[in-house]
């Protein structure tokens, strides 16, 4: 049985671990925290890019086929775990209607059934929005997935697996390679052995690349949520006006976010931020204004150019794979980037043309 270690406990490394479990591969996890406390975590979970038409081609098939996915994937891992993700096809407003016409013609390509709607449909659908929205854009299939319980799902599906080793808390130092070939990974003074190594370290995945000589484009991003509770039902829809989002949890929460800093690896929140959201919050949904948040957190993204996922081999170091890079949509494109990295490293059929997310002639020398 072939030994795989994932290096990134996030929901890109535990998925593409999942994936190659499933192929009969032998994977160890080797996260240097706990399993999915990072970026996967701290995000919104729309399982949609925010704004799906100004994205290129390559994004746009990772985000179709992970859509169609979720759903009965969320509801297996429910029913193999105990731990419901809550996959919410609540549908989702976009009150922005300058490039209405733009996405008219995207969903027509898509042959996705997103539509425009007046102001009687506006206030139906979300009775508690600020007034004066007059057009909008409505699809009603957008799900939303409760991110920390996705987390939890996948973590013990994975334990349920024989063939599955988890080391949280152990950060890797530096790759083993021997002639060009990568043999393990060295956390610490310890040695891992493995036939092959999957980089899944999100924002941190550029230093292991760096030590090779190669230039990763992959960076921080901070992004700042925080989180209101309000009667379940209270919010019906997600909302989507100016880059800000809200979105509703069955139990009642209500995320808000988010930021777009670059602030290198600096994972504190700020007032600044903290004013900032809560002003467009009550902005959106009027009735906010008067309730405190109850949480206020900060993740970082791992931005690269275009928001197009590194997914595949690094050339001239046989036995080292990337599944990194994918900037605000880690949940939605997780899927399908896991289950083409599978394909290429049994030699399956590819889901989807894996030319667009190669690492080769990506991947910058430096010196």
């Amino acid at each position: 049985m072939q030994q795989v270690i994932v290096i990134g406990g996030g929901v890109v490394g535990c998925l593409s671990a999942l994936n190659l479990l499933e192929q009969g591969f032998a994977v160890c996890l080797i996260e240097r925290r706990l399993t999915g406390q990072e970026a996967s975590w701290a995000g919104g979970g729309i399982v949609s890019p925010l704004y799906p038409w100004r994205y290129s081609q390559p994004i746009s098939a990772l985000a179709n086929w992970s859509q169609g996915f979720y759903p009965p994937w969320a509801d297996a891992l429910a029913r193999a775990t105990g731990t419901d993700p809550e996959v919410n096809p609540c549908g989702l407003l976009w009150l922005d209607h300058a490039e209405q016409a733009e996405a008219l013609r995207w969903a027509a390509a898509q042959q996705k059934p997103l539509r425009s709607v007046d102001a009687d449909f506006i206030y139906q659908q979300v009775p508690h929005l600020a007034e004066g929205f007059q057009q909008a854009l409505w699809q009603p299939d957008v799900a939303n997935v409760r991110n920390p319980r996705l987390m939890a799902a996948l973590r013990t599906r994975l334990q349920q697996h024989e063939g599955f080793r988890l080391l949280e808390n152990t950060p890797v130092t530096h790759l083993w390679l021997e002639q060009g070939k990568v043999r393990g990974v060295w956390a610490g003074t310890t040695q891992y052995a493995a036939d092959a190594v999957v980089l899944a370290a999100g924002a941190w995945s550029g230093a292991w690349l760096a030590e090779l000589g190669l230039e990763l484009a992959v960076e921080p991003v901070k992004g700042q949520m925080i989180l209101y509770k309000t009667a379940p039902g209270w919010l019906p829809s997600m909302v989507l006006f100016e880059g800000r989002y809200a979105i509703p949890r069955r139990d009642g929460h209500v995320l808000f976010g988010s930021t777009l800093e670059h602030a290198g690896f600096d994972k504190r929140t700020t007032q600044e931020a903290l004013d900032a959201l809560r002003a467009s919050a009550a902005a959106m949904l009027p009735a906010l204004a008067d309730v405190q948040p109850v949480a206020h957190w900060a993740g970082l993204r791992p931005g690269s150019p275009d928001g197009i996922p590194y997914i595949g081999p690094v050339p001239g170091y046989a036995g080292l794979w990337l599944n990194t890079g994918h900037y605000r949509n880690g949940l939605v494109l997780a899927p399908a980037s896991c289950r083409l990295l599978a394909d290429l490293m049994t030699d399956a059929a590819p889901i989807i043309d894996p030319r667009p997310y190669a690492p080769a002639g990506r991947l910058i020398p430096v010196g």
